[in-house]
């Protein structure tokens, strides 16, 4: 959802090129992958540890990204190697080539959900959907058409885009301090967007966020086959307000998307009010009956194209979840076994 404007400053007014870095701090190397989707980029960032590099989430795995890895570590890294992959949390995106440094020698450290969640689903691999992902999107009200294609087609498996998981990890836990770039970052562990999502904030004022904080959009909050019941957004709204506090005024943001920026405390607060603005619009727009297909307006307040309405669904899903669990819905099944919902 849009979450932009208040009082956020950008240091860095353009990322780095395709195969470049940009030294955001002292030892730090800020380097930028592409994704072939409308968020079409992740951020990976390289910690200079003298000998060796951390580096910090990795981009999709394919023959371009190997690619593109062998010339950042030819060039960028001027040949060290990288001794060490820190994942922030498990999506494809920031995994995908983990397992390609770790057969290069580098140690993976991950939250053990992240790491399990990786592995697992990197292993889970499907032709078609399952009766249970089936389920869920009839639950959702799914666009028949949609629906159709979906329960024929091939869906997106993580091994499409991730090297496989090794079998051995080193596992990240709240309050852990980690030395990383000459620096110490102790660990904070958010959740909504991602189970156990690591985050690491350095003791001279840079925070490496991940998808937990970034600007200008909210991460998705998505609700799936594998947890139909989940509340991600009251993990989102418990998470982000949890970390208020730790905000301090001259904290540099690295996020895993988008810009780094100035202004935490105000982009932690707007995260909150966004979602709590949605959660009222959509209980509002619950006077009549209807179900997670129909809630993208009071949400989204745009068209929600093809490429999106997958992340949307799963999105609305959530906030309706919210919203029954808060107590504030109702909800019962339509005879095609969607749910349909109604503020109470």
């Amino acid at each position: 959802m849009d979450g932009s404007g208040g009082p956020i400053t950008f240091p860095f007014e353009m990322p780095p090129g395709e195969g470049e870095a940009v030294e955001v701090a002292p030892g730090i190397l800020w380097l930028r992958l592409p994704l072939p989707m409308k968020l079409d980029h992740v951020n990976i960032y390289a910690l200079d540890d003298g000998d060796g590099w951390t580096v910090v989430d990795t981009g999709f795995h394919s023959r371009r990204g190997e690619a593109l890895w062998e010339g950042i570590l030819a060039g960028p890294l001027a040949g060290k190697p990288v001794s060490r992959v820190v994942l922030t949390h498990h999506h494809p995106d920031h995994v995908g080539m983990a397992g390609w440094l770790a057969e290069r020698g580098a140690e993976i450290w991950a939250t053990r959900t992240a790491w399990l969640m990786a592995r697992m689903l990197t292993l889970d691999e499907q032709d078609r959907p399952t009766a249970e992902t089936l389920m869920f999107y009839r639950a959702a009200g799914m666009k028949p058409d949609i629906y159709s294609y979906r329960a024929e087609t091939r869906p997106f498996n993580f091994a499409d885009v991730v090297y496989p998981i090794p079998l051995g990890f080193r596992r990240i836990r709240q309050d852990d301090v980690l030395e990383m770039g000459g620096r110490r970052w102790q660990v904070h562990i958010g959740n909504g967007h991602a189970p156990a999502h690591a985050t690491f904030w350095s003791d001279d004022g840079l925070v490496l966020a991940g998808d937990q904080i970034i600007p200008g959009i909210s991460s998705n909050l998505g609700v799936y086959p594998t947890e139909p019941e989940a509340d991600p957004v009251a993990e989102w709204l418990e998470s982000c307000e949890r970390l208020l506090p730790l905000a301090e005024p001259g904290h540099l943001v690295l996020p895993g998307h988008k810009l780094p920026f100035h202004g935490l405390s105000a982009r932690l607060t707007q995260l909150i009010d966004n979602h709590h603005g949605a959660l009222a619009r959509l209980e509002a727009f619950l006077d009549e009956p209807k179900t997670a297909g129909d809630c993208f307006p009071p949400l989204f307040k745009r068209e929600i194209g093809g490429g999106e309405y997958g992340l949307a669904l799963v999105e609305a899903y959530a906030h309706l979840n919210h919203l029954h669990q808060s107590g504030r819905v109702k909800r019962w099944r339509r005879e095609d076994e969607a749910w349909l919902w109604q503020a109470v």
